[in-house]
């Protein structure tokens, strides 16, 4: 007869309450970061066609998306501005207009909301006429980081001033942290948070994001100052200059195709760990399961279950309202 094994793994899978008893890796609410676009005008609702279910607001809609989401559990936010083309300059000077839509409506959403917490984001490319996230030099098109410093400061702090909570660079210039964090300290708002964009990689699965915002690049691309989806081991690199400058929190940028990224990180490092779900990781989900090819809801919760178990504290996520009602079914 057969030496039958004496360890048997399935025994700890055999009921669901011992499955749950024994599971390693739960997601709840608080792991997620909400990504909200707005844009002009009132009374406006506008579904994104590369991203079903996710919509621009209206600043006076958006209140409504919030109050549903905090009714859910869901208390942390990040908006994004959809900028009218006529306001985008080279410089980005509407990234610190207090009166422009993206600051007024921060600053609307901390005195109507001011349980929640909000992420602002700070880069060039939504305001800026040649979509980028620095400074494009006429002559040479070259992206000029330290010039890009200065804007980034500014940014940074008006968005302080309007109410955010935490301020994520997601640009990738050198030395942005170190810059911003001292622009804040100086200006009185020590008590702001930066969770940089640590590994931001130049990625193929942003494109519905730049559909809503409409920010792609004039011309060019992003390559100078995004990452190479072929490094790991930069992304320590990235890690350790963040720590260096001030970081409180930092973010792995996509998340999906990145776990191994999100694992290194959070394996060299004792600050939380963010990942973002971006759009395109968003889009093909919703794509599948329109088709039938996939189980939309099933194949959600995996998604974000292994974003957690490469190592995230938290995850920007488009999924967030959705899966906050899967969880609060049970």
């Amino acid at each position: 007869m057969p030496l039958l094994p004496t360890h048997r793994p399935r025994r700890n899978r055999k009921s669901q309450v011992i499955r749950d008893m024994v599971q390693e890796t739960r997601l709840t609410t608080h792991d997620f970061i909400y990504p909200l676009f707005i844009t002009e005008g009132q009374n406006q609702q506008i579904e994104i066609k590369s991203m079903p279910g996710i919509h621009r607001f209206s600043a006076d809609r958006v209140m409504d998306e919030i109050g549903r989401c905090v009714e859910l559990g869901i208390k942390s936010f990040a908006p994004f501005p959809q900028v009218n083309e006529v306001l985008k300059d080279r410089l980005a000077r509407e990234s610190a207009n207090m009166e422009g839509l993206y600051l007024k409506t921060v600053a609307d959403i901390k005195r109507q909301f001011p349980e929640v917490v909000l992420m602002t984001d700070v880069a060039m490319d939504p305001y800026s006429s040649d979509g980028h996230d620095g400074i494009v030099d006429p002559d040479s098109g070259e992206i000029l980081n330290d010039a890009s410093l200065e804007v980034l400061g500014q940014m940074a702090l008006a968005q302080a001033r309007a109410g955010a909570d935490i301020i994520g660079p997601s640009d990738m210039m050198d030395g942005r942290v170190a810059w911003i964090r001292e622009v804040l300290d100086r200006n009185g708002f020590a008590g702001v948070s930066i969770m940089s964009y640590t590994a931001k990689y130049a990625s193929a699965f942003y494109g519905p994001f730049r559909d809503a915002l409409d920010s792609a690049p004039k011309k060019g691309d992003k390559k100078t100052y995004q990452m190479n989806p072929a490094n790991r081991r930069e992304a320590l690199i990235e890690l350790a200059l963040d720590e260096q400058e001030g970081a409180d929190m930092v973010m792995i940028k996509p998340a999906l195709s990145y776990l191994d990224v999100i694992r290194e990180v959070r394996n060299n490092t004792q600050l939380p760990v963010t990942a973002y779900n971006v759009s395109g990781e968003y889009a093909m989900v919703k794509a599948a399961a329109q088709q039938g090819w996939l189980d939309g809801e099933k194949t959600m919760m995996e998604v974000l279950t292994s974003i957690k178990r490469a190592g995230a504290d938290a995850i920007l996520t488009y999924f967030a309202k959705e899966a906050a009602e899967v969880l609060r079914r049970g």
